[in-house]
């Protein structure tokens, strides 16, 4: 079962049901995406992120956008607030929010590159893809398509009472 979702602008919401049954090989790549991102929070962020079971609507005005090739095609997509962005980079680079604001977009491509290539290991493909360079998308009017995406991984989670949306576009 593929979920669904459409980013139109900096408002996304899910129309993924909360309890579907998914195949034994999507359960494990969304379960390898979800410690990923957990372990990377924890590590280089410093915080626990918090795993949302409940779909709702993330007002993102920064997006990190980061592309995975070879053994496995995919897209790994970031999207949060301007006030979560600063956060991430204030905890990451261990500085004032003022500082942190200069930074933000930085801290979030490194998250994105740091998330997939945890990824990639945890599912077996390490030395088997490349990661693009992150790519950063700031503002409320925009969309983000994934060309061919076959099976999409997406959940929410919250970060300091802030939510990120982190989402997995595969192609095969």
């Amino acid at each position: 079962m593929r979920a669904n979702s459409e980013t139109v602008g900096a408002t996304t919401v899910p129309t993924t049901a909360g309890n579907v049954s998914i195949d034994p090989a999507r359960a494990a790549r969304l379960a390898a995406l979800r410690e990923a991102a957990a372990e990377v929070f924890a590590t280089m962020v410093g915080v626990i992120v918090v795993p949302e079971t409940t779909d709702f609507p993330v007002l993102a005005y920064v997006t990190g956008v980061l592309g995975i090739t070879g053994a496995m095609n995919a897209v790994f997509t970031l999207r949060c607030s301007e006030a979560a962005a600063i956060k991430i980079a204030s905890k990451m680079l261990a500085v004032s929010a003022e500082e942190a604001a200069q930074q933000k977009f930085d801290a979030i491509g490194e998250v994105c590159n740091m998330v997939a290539g945890h990824f990639k290991h945890k599912i077996g493909f390490g030395d088997k893809c490349m990661l693009t360079v992150p790519t950063v998308v700031t503002g409320g009017n925009y969309r983000i398509h994934s060309l061919a995406a076959v099976e999409r991984l997406e959940f929410p989670v919250l970060y300091e009472g802030e939510p990120l949306w982190l989402a997995l576009d595969i192609r095969q």
